[in-house]
């Protein structure tokens, strides 16, 4: 009978049993048949052994006898061998913060300023191990490290302009003064430098904490979805931005709104990118709150401080301003005063004090009649001008490029007229008698229309047909001199000399490589005879002007970039798209016609040799031969235009020309091959041909010596060029490449 264990019962029996002699043995609860054979137990109670099976080892709680030399050891290996996540390419996060548990001890830095290539913006002083007791531990200032993911692929130049930007809005270069301007020349990386700006503001300071909650960048509209895709780029998903570029205004303002209202140390959108027009149109969402920095790109655009653009952008709560400007006005001392006013309010005084202080004495100093102390006084404002404007604004040129680009080669080709083109000139000089208008140095509004007739005319006579066949002053009887039949629904090149130098270099350029073309325009008109052009060589193209989308801007860019793509010729408007674009894809480019502000043909001119080229790049630059468009280019070249006036439209001629150089616009040299290569006596070239060095052993002399002139087959580089030498047009051309910095012979 089997009895229970429990100490109760086993005390219940002891109490009855007492009398009994016989001492109870302990009970052991039987064994069942199937738990002897699991045992490894036969029916005779032999035990059964597996000769596969190793027998256990016993396990003790009795340490091993170590001496201390194996001990030590033995711990050192084990403590030798850091923790390691057991995930395959685990890099993410040991997971040394716990959640909700305040970190003890000083406080650091969010990157490692020590780390080899590290940007360090900001170094805290060096402080006494007496001051170091001293200082309270939660308010001690830490290293600004700019992001590695970042700072390893700023170029040097780069580096230097973050750090300029930083000292800039963060009040060190001008105590109390919290803007600058960034004016390097265009393919730099302006954009890159800034978007370093913001994310390093954006999360950390000296005070361990961010600089700055939120950020907006203006842009014009053709530039909103590149922005959007550079933060992309290089912030690789860290970040989201905002970016607005079309919508209903109930839609605009509710995302305005919502951006407004985000607060906190990690605002899920912190940057805002926006147009121009946009933000004038809401300006009032904008203006309730407060930005931490807001980034104007083209930001020549606020020259005029009266515009409703700049007061919109001005009456924005913020103090940190950074302008960008590839194409700075360095001269126009009213807009130069615009500009430094919008970034550093006060910093060259009121309006009125700058104009007394400053643009009186300079002008006065400038002017020929000027005594010697009003010139030496102009100089001394103007010295004292620069160095106050020189603390807020750094500016580089693209000869740095040199080191990280391929070649350029800038080419200046004048192509004569074509018969037809050289009788509508001189007829309409006759007719129109633009000189004679010429009263008391002022020119008219007709002198102006003439100018407009003539560059239209020196692109091609179908430009000026309507205006001949409305017999237009200076067009009367023109119409008879145009072929018979002729019809403006198809382009004919052989009537004009810049086209027919364009239809070879793309037929050459087609037939011989795989390269790709941008044609750049002021003129809509061009545009047009360019497509009709394409047509009839069936050549794919593109077409970007201001009648295109924003949306679909971006989106034919990026296609025509790919290296797939079919497209062989991107058609651009300078006026529309010629500022901020990035046309890879093509590695040549002609300028059809010169514009009067050098600033347009230089922004244009950059779309195609920037970060990102693989190719040689070739610019070709067409004037019409002793015509007003190499007036306009000698006007652009010139150090004395260069160094006095940028002219932004041709409205602005008359108060840059005396009436002496109008004059000199109205006319038309036949005999010359290069009415520009005249003019700068160059001494290079005997008989027609370059000689190295000129006979003299001197250098040109004139203020144009850069350009090299060339007007022999042998020494033209470009066999495309060669090509269209060949098919019997007649040009002379100018080349000033980089490749001589770059210790190419």
């Amino acid at each position: 009978q089997r009895r229970s264990l429990a100490p109760s019962q086993l005390a219940k029996r002891k109490a009855g049993d007492e009398d009994e002699e016989e001492e109870e043995e302990d009970w052991q609860p039987p064994t069942s048949r199937k738990r002897q054979r699991a045992a490894g137990e036969t029916e005779s109670g032999e035990c059964y052994r597996s000769p596969f099976r190793k027998p256990l080892a016993q396990l003790t709680n009795r340490p091993h006898c170590l001496d201390s030399s194996q001990h030590e050891a033995f711990i050192r290996s084990i403590l030798s061998k850091p923790f390691k996540v057991p995930i395959p390419n685990y890099k993410g996060p040991l997971g040394l913060r716990s959640l909700g548990v305040k970190r003890a001890g000083l406080r650091g830095p969010l990157h490692d300023p020590f780390e080899e290539g590290a940007l360090v913006l900001y170094e805290p002083p060096v402080l006494s191990a007496h001051d170091q007791l001293k200082i309270d531990k939660d308010k001690a200032p830490v290293h600004v490290v700019v992001d590695p993911v970042l700072s390893r692929v700023l170029r040097p130049h780069q580096r230097e302009g973050v750090k300029f930007l930083w000292d800039c809005v963060t009040s060190r270069r001008i105590p109390g003064s919290h803007g600058c301007i960034m004016a390097d020349e265009m393919g730099l990386g302006k954009t890159l430098q800034c978007i370093t700006l913001m994310w390093t503001l954006l999360r950390q300071s000296p005070d361990c904490k961010p600089e700055i909650e939120k950020a907006v960048v203006v842009s014009p509209s053709s530039l909103v979805r590149n922005w959007y895709n550079e933060v992309e780029k290089w912030l690789g998903g860290r970040i989201q931005p905002l970016a607005i570029d079309g919508g209903s205004k109930d839609e605009i303002d509710r995302k305005l709104v919502g951006f407004m209202n985000q607060r906190g140390l990690r605002v899920p959108s912190p940057i805002l990118i926006i147009s121009y027009e946009t933000f004038r149109l809401h300006a009032e969402v904008l203006q309730k709150g407060s930005v931490g920095l807001v980034i104007c790109d083209e930001g020549h655009r606020l020259k005029n401080s009266e515009n409703q653009t700049y007061q919109a952008l001005n009456s924005l709560n913020t103090p940190r301003r950074v302008l960008i400007s590839g194409t700075p006005i360095q001269n126009d001392l009213l807009e130069y005063f615009s500009l430094v006013h919008f970034v550093n309010s006060g910093i060259l005084g009121t309006a009125q004090e700058f104009k007394r202080h400053f643009e009186m004495p300079i002008l006065k100093g400038r002017d020929a009649d000027a005594s010697e102390a009003e010139r030496h006084k102009g100089e001394e404002r103007l010295k004292e001008l620069i160095s106050i404007v020189n603390r807020c604004l750094i500016r580089r040129t693209s000869d740095i490029l040199s080191k990280y680009l391929p070649v350029k080669i800038e080419q200046v080709v004048c192509c004569r007229l074509t018969p037809l083109q050289t009788e509508l000139y001189k007829n309409f000089l006759k007719q129109a008698k633009p000189v004679e208008e010429l009263k008391e140095g002022k020119i008219s509004v007709s002198s102006l229309s003439s100018i407009t007739s003539l560059k239209k005319l020196c692109n091609h006579p179908a430009l000026i047909y309507d205006k001949c066949v409305e017999e237009e002053e200076g067009f009367m009887g023109a119409l008879g001199l145009f072929p018979s039949g002729y019809s403006t629904k198809s382009v004919e090149p052989q009537l004009s000399g810049k086209m027919l130098v364009l239809d070879y270099i793309l037929a050459v350029t087609k037939s011989t490589s795989n390269d790709k073309v941008v044609l750049v325009s002021n003129y809509t008109q061009t545009l047009d005879l360019f497509e009709k052009l394409c047509r009839n060589r069936r050549y794919l193209y593109v077409r970007l002007d201001g009648t295109m989308s924003i949306k679909k801007r971006a989106k034919i860019v990026e296609r025509f970039n790919s290296p797939s793509s079919p497209e062989f010729i991107f058609m651009l408007s300078s006026k529309a798209g010629g500022c901020g674009l990035n046309l890879i894809g093509a590695n040549r480019l002609v300028m059809f016609d010169p514009d009067w502000n050098p600033a347009n043909d230089e922004q244009a001119m950059a779309r195609v040799w920037r970060d990102g080229q693989k190719k040689m790049c070739y610019i070709y630059r067409l004037l019409s031969t002793g015509t007003i468009e190499e007036k306009i280019f000698q006007r652009q070249t010139h150090k004395k235009a260069l160094s006095s006036c940028v002219v932004d439209e041709e409205q602005d001629v008359e108060r840059h020309f005396s009436l002496g150089e109008l004059k000199e616009l109205f006319t038309l040299n036949e005999t010359t091959t290069s009415d520009t290569h005249d003019k700068i006596k160059c001494r290079r070239c005997v008989n027609g041909q370059q000689v190295r060095p000129p006979p003299d052993g001197s250098d040109c002399t004139s203020d144009l010596s850069q350009w090299h002139h060339c007007a022999d087959k042998r020494r033209l580089q470009d066999s495309v060029l060669k090509a269209a030498w060949d098919a019997a047009v007649t040009f002379t051309f100018y080349h000033h490449s980089h490749e001589q910095q770059r210790g190419i012979p």
